[in-house]
């Protein structure tokens, strides 16, 4: 008899009595007021099929395993707490992107795949709905970032390459490139220093492949400021730049050591003093005129 009262109370601890139930639902207004009805219209009122708390009027909602559907063709598959989407499931949009992977509260927190329907990737760490923690984005156009993200972009550390061989190495503050870094481009080019807004703004260097390299101040990817330029050839500039180009107070040094000294205007010197190698005054520009001593 003990036996029998035993198998008894376990097959009235896991029955649908105790309010669990398996059915289908209907999530519409009744009275004012929204609300899971087991009868609805399948065409017009959001859909549920699968396991569900089966309490009072108000109580009822999905809880367990289940597949809901939108009129507007949307889907979820997967698992539910007290009427929300929590831990694992599947998400179908109506433009036919998807997500796979955690659900928390209703919203996708923890681990997840998000696709586009042309091919755009997402697999990483999710809060809140949002793209958050670490992360890896592959786009169609062959683009790869693997990295911090927070609040949908990258932010924090991380490294963007592209099919030409083109990569950036650094940090990052909603989506653009932001503090130190390094961007290697195709034809070898090379910038170290710091980013701004995706470009390169504040100190640093600027290597070309042929040689040539840029050491100092930029705005808006520009050269502007004090800094330092070596060309390929050997000239060698050493003062103001504006825009890209030499302008205010420099010096340049030609590689037969040549000097003009002095102001310079949109990349040409224009009241400087000209000296040979041995420092002896050979000419003077004058609002950019030459006049040989």
């Amino acid at each position: 008899m003990r036996h029998i009262l035993i198998i008894l109370s376990f097959l009235l601890l896991t029955s649908p009595l105790f309010g669990e139930e398996t059915g289908v639902l209907f999530f519409r207004e009744v009275n004012d007021k929204w609300g899971w009805f087991e009868d609805g219209n399948k065409d017009k009122d959001v859909k549920y099929i699968g396991e569900f708390k089966d309490e009072t009027f108000e109580d009822r909602q999905p809880n367990g395993q289940g597949t809901i559907t939108y009129p507007n063709g949307r889907k979820y598959v997967g698992e539910y707490k007290d009427g929300k989407y929590h831990g694992q499931g599947a998400f179908t949009y109506t433009d036919g992107s998807k997500y796979v992977g955690e659900y928390k509260d209703g919203e996708r927190n923890g681990q997840g795949t998000e696709t586009s329907p042309d091919g755009d990737k997402y697999v990483g760490e999710f809060k809140d709905g949002e793209y958050s923690g670490h992360g890896t984005m592959t786009l169609t156009d062959g683009r790869k970032y693997v990295g911090k993200f927070k609040d949908g972009f990258p932010n924090g550390k991380g490294t963007e390459t592209f099919p030409d061989g083109q990569k950036y190495v650094g940090k990052w503050k909603d989506g653009e490139k932001h503090g130190q870094g390094t961007q290697t481009f195709s034809d070898g080019e090379k910038y170290v220093g710091e980013f701004k807004d995706g470009e390169f703004h504040g100190q640093g260097t600027l290597t070309s492949p042929d040689g040539g390299k840029y050491v100092g101040e930029f705005k808006e990817h520009e050269y502007n400021g004090q800094g330092t330029i070596t060309y390929s050839n050997g000239t060698k500039y050493v003062g103001e730049f504006k825009d890209g180009v030499p302008n205010g107070q420099g010096t340049m040094t030609f590689s037969d050591e040549s000097i003009h000294e002095g102001e310079y205007k949109n990349g040409k010197p224009w009241n400087t003093i000209v000296y040979d190698r041995n420092r002896k005054i050979i000419g003077k520009y004058v609002n950019r005129k030459y006049i040989r001593e």
